[in-house]
């Protein structure tokens, strides 16, 4: 298979996980290439997403490797074998290459959970929210920059939106629903949409009240997507240098017990609906 110039982040996984049979199984990898009849700088390709890798192969590597979590194996075989070009694909060279990984990664997953603590989770951000956000950027976009932003936000709202829902649930601090970041009326337009989605039966929706006096998890932001198999999970966090996709087995743990103990801290769907309509009549 060709190399690939800029390999997506579900294509490095993919590669990610063939490196961890490997090292599980302590092989180096010149003895993994010979198993293929390759060579070292192949099978690096491969590791790093940059060469694509056959189901075969995937199959023959892991059968060598000694891996019997036949789960596991499936589903890297069929991450091998997808060949989805999906929406996202016309913002490709166009947008950062964040974009497209975060709206293939939406695609793919089996459900999706957010925290969020300063701003609305961007799967429920209306049009006028998503660009006052946009449009405050440090250095500020061009116009047909922000607007390219806000229309690829409002297409990855298909996850939960389209004929196809995943699971969400999000949990949301309060300071997230008072901020006004585009004016009152945008703000109650904003508060009525988390509102009407939360009514779906795929969507569940809890807040973090003001009067919860004993909360410290105001750094617990993230985005946790969930694989065909828990090791295939992804959580995705924005860092000082960019978007940061975390898949290592310990990390993912740390965010499961993270989320589960924000969770735990939230109110109940019912009375955070109670909340979030008494805050949109105030506006």
């Amino acid at each position: 298979m060709p190399a690939r110039r800029h390999p997506t982040a579900r294509q490095v996984r993919l590669g990610t996980e063939l490196r961890r049979l490997r090292e599980a199984a302590g092989l180096k990898a010149t003895e993994a290439a010979s198993l293929l009849g390759t060579n070292s700088v192949q099978m690096s390709q491969m590791e790093s997403g940059i060469a694509g890798v056959s189901e075969q192969r995937v199959r023959r590597l892991a059968a060598n490797y000694a891996c019997s979590d036949t789960e596991l194996i499936d589903a890297l075989a069929a991450m091998a074998t997808d060949r989805t070009r999906g929406w996202w694909e016309e913002y490709r060279g166009v947008l950062p290459a964040a974009y497209q990984d975060l709206a293939e990664l939406d695609h793919h997953a089996t459900f999706r959970k957010d925290v969020a603590v300063i701003h609305v989770p961007g799967l429920f951000q209306t049009e006028d929210y998503a660009r006052a956000l946009f449009a405050y950027m440090n250095p500020e976009f061009p116009d047909s920059e922000v607007d390219l932003r806000v229309e690829h936000r409002m297409k990855r709202r298909v996850v939960i939106d389209g004929p196809a829902p995943i699971p969400y649930e999000t949990v949301i601090h309060e300071a997230a629903l008072r901020i006004q970041v585009a004016g009152r009326a945008a703000s109650r337009a904003q508060l009525t949409r988390i509102l009407e989605v939360s009514e779906a039966d795929h969507v569940t929706v809890r807040v973090i009240p003001f009067s919860l006096h004993d909360f410290a998890g105001a750094g617990s932001t993230m985005v946790h997507l969930g694989g065909t198999v828990p090791r295939l999970d992804t959580v995705v966090r924005d860092a000082p240098h960019g978007t940061a996709f975390i898949d290592s087995e310990a990390q993912l743990a740390h965010f499961r017990t993270l989320f589960r103990k924000v969770k735990e801290q939230a109110l109940h769907p019912e009375q955070s609906r109670d909340l979030i309509h008494q805050l949109a009549k105030e506006l």
